[in-house]
């Protein structure tokens, strides 16, 4: 009797199920998260890497393979520098493993075994590439990477992909193994990824006072860090706070470029300013906002919907295209204006709205013009009794002349349209 099988009854295999599933490690959050389908079905390109993958979410990629070879002999040089053994890396990998793996979102497929070698090709490589911007000595005289000017600023884009990350923590311990006391040393390994990241990305606005007050245990990846460091100006940041403490927080409010172009405020381009200064490039940086559930400022949300507001039609797009506002890679402008349309259409904007602050300046220049044509008015048509009198009777002889005018056009366009009658066939 004892061993007959045990018949679960249907409630009882649902019952069995649910409470695995309860019972089973849950994550809500992931820090390192995979673009969500509804942004990047507008422009899957921008998401994903086209020369090296990092981390374990492009790892398999074929077009990406063949830089694995740049990332070892890397690793060699970086070896042969420290004059360490690599078991001594894959040991501290290993021990890493688990909290790296939990820093990202879904199902991996690597193995540990992989993962860890993955840990250790890949940031052994970010850190090898960042230290070699600074110390042009270490580097090699065949080295591609800085031979060839095209690599290093698509090697630095997709270093900064939101799917293309490793956690910061496995970087800086990187960093801490492979320093060498025979050589200068930059400050911190901050200071050498600023260093590396404001030679190449074009943009200025890597907030220094933020820099040297910014809690480095804190960063949870490179593109965290970009997003942080690479903030509006404080003159930008104060006037928000203070705007969003004092005015309704409106979001659809601005009118299109072409309009406000037409009310006569006109569009320049701006020199050497911020990354979020009315500027746009990295959609990744929109898709780390949405996927983070702990930014209390949204920029990059907010200077898309920004943009959006400017861009209604192909005419707001080649209009900001024209003034330098904006560049076109699509090379159309209708596609252009689709793709902000589209792109805003899917992102949430918190209540506090970044770019009132230019709405602000455009509405009071408006009122401001709108003040000036009335005083105009006033002071030259209706200062006086005698004043308005005579701009009415001017506008009552204006108006009758018009009419005339137009019922003479009307008469003669019946005589025109009058048709020929013809003769009579014999």
């Amino acid at each position: 009797m004892d061993n007959e099988p045990v018949v679960l009854r249907p409630v009882d295999i649902v019952i069995q199920r649910v409470g695995e599933k309860l019972n089973a490690p849950s994550q809500l959050f992931s820090s390192i998260s995979r673009v969500p389908d509804f942004l990047r079905k507008f422009n899957e390109k921008a998401y994903e890497p086209k020369m090296l993958a990092i981390g374990p979410y492009h790892h398999y990629q074929d077009h990406l393979s063949a830089f694995e070879k740049q990332k070892i002999s890397y690793l060699h040089t970086l070896l042969n520098r420290t004059g360490s053994h690599y078991s001594d890396y894959v040991k501290v990998m290993w021990a890493l493993e688990e909290r790296a793996r939990n820093c990202y979102g879904g199902s991996i497929s690597l193995g540990k075994n992989e993962f860890v070698q993955m840990m250790l090709v890949d940031g052994c490589f970010i850190v090898e590439v960042i230290r070699k911007f600074g110390l042009p000595h270490l580097r090699g005289d065949d080295d591609p990477i800085f031979k060839q000017g095209w690599m290093l600023p698509h090697i630095a884009r997709d270093m900064i992909l939101l799917e293309n990350q490793l956690p910061f923590f496995v970087l800086s311990q990187l960093f801490k193994l492979s320093e060498m006391p025979n050589i200068r040393r930059n400050e911190s390994f901050l200071e050498t990824i600023l260093l590396f990241f404001n030679g190449i990305l074009r943009e200025k606005g890597c907030r220094r006072d933020v820099v040297y007050h910014y809690p480095i245990t804190e960063i949870k990846y490179l593109l965290h860090l970009i997003h942080d460091i690479w903030l509006p100006s404080p003159a930008g940041v104060e006037a928000d706070e203070l705007h969003n403490h004092t005015v309704d927080r409106v979001h659809g409010f601005i009118c299109s470029a072409t309009e406000i172009q037409k009310a006569g405020i006109q569009f320049l381009k701006i020199r050497d300013d911020s990354l979020f200064d009315s500027k746009f490039e990295n959609q990744n940086l929109i898709a780390y906002e949405q996927c983070s559930h702990d930014i209390n400022l949204k920029h990059a949300t907010h200077y898309i919907k920004f943009l959006k507001c400017l861009i209604n039609s192909s005419k707001d797009a080649e209009l900001l295209c024209c003034r330098g506002i904006i560049a076109n890679s699509l090379g159309d402008d209708e596609v252009t204006a689709a793709l902000f349309n589209n792109l805003c259409d899917c992102v949430v904007l918190d209540e506090r709205f970044y770019c009132n602050r230019p709405r602000n300046r455009w509405m009071a220049e408006l009122r401001q013009r709108h003040e000036n044509l009335r005083a105009w008015l006033r002071h030259y048509y209706f200062s006086t009794r005698w004043a308005i009198i005579s701009s009415v009777c001017g506008y009552f002889l204006l108006s009758t002349s018009a009419k005339s005018l137009s019922i003479k056009a009307d008469k003669i366009k019946k005589v025109i349209n009058v048709p020929c009658l013809s003769s009579p066939s014999k």
